[in-house]
């Protein structure tokens, strides 16, 4: 399987990029022609929405259309943000796979940073049994509608948010599984062996 992350050079994906490179070779992509090639997308949490979306340019459209016929994409924090139309966080348009605008978190102290408990939404996910708990960095919330299934929650100062969202055969997730235990990396590992079938 091959394996690229999006890398616009914003954060550290070390920690992703070991677990993913279990399942095959990883390569930090800038490009979006040759991330759109690959076996499995990789939009990783880190940065912010406008820097993000500019460096993925004019090109971004060939990114929404290899999401929506089918490419494996694995869009985690910020990236699951810019699956949406638009973000309270910027200006510049988000790639619009999914209907709905990000928006800002009601919360008193944004960022968010910290353990919430993870809520499986009705049927079962990747995330419901195993991970109970999710480590999260955000300042943003995705909409609860869009196209998209949201199927797990947490409740972040009395509202609750999106946890993980499935669409084509997109998981996005809000909270850092890599950096939620164990049971976060088994929840990458099983979205890998799934999309690998």
């Amino acid at each position: 399987m091959r394996i690229s992350i999006f890398d616009d050079g914003a954060g550290n994906v070390h920690s992703l990029e070991k677990v993913l490179s279990e399942a095959g070779p990883v390569a930090h992509v800038r490009d979006v022609a040759a991330l759109c090639d690959a076996d499995l997308i990789v939009l990783p949490g880190v940065g912010a929405f406008d820097t993000a979306m500019a460096h993925l340019g004019r090109d971004a459209h060939l990114l929404a259309d290899a999401i929506r016929t089918g490419t494996p994409c694995l869009a985690i924090c910020l990236g699951m943000q810019l699956l949406f139309e638009g973000s309270d966080e910027g200006a510049l348009e988000g790639l619009g796979v999914l209907e709905g605008r990000v928006t800002t978190l009601r919360a008193r102290r944004r960022p968010h940073i910290g353990w919430e408990e993870v809520v499986d939404a009705g049927e079962p996910t990747l995330s419901a049994s195993a991970l109970r708990w999710g480590y999260y960095a955000h300042s943003y919330a995705c909409p609860v509608d869009g196209g998209h299934q949201v199927t797990s929650t947490s409740t972040i100062e009395g509202a609750a948010v999106p946890a993980t969202i499935r669409a084509h055969r997109t998981l996005g997730v809000q909270f850092h599984p890599e950096k939620s235990s164990t049971p976060g990396v088994e929840m990458v590992r099983a979205f890998v062996a799934e999309v690998a079938r």
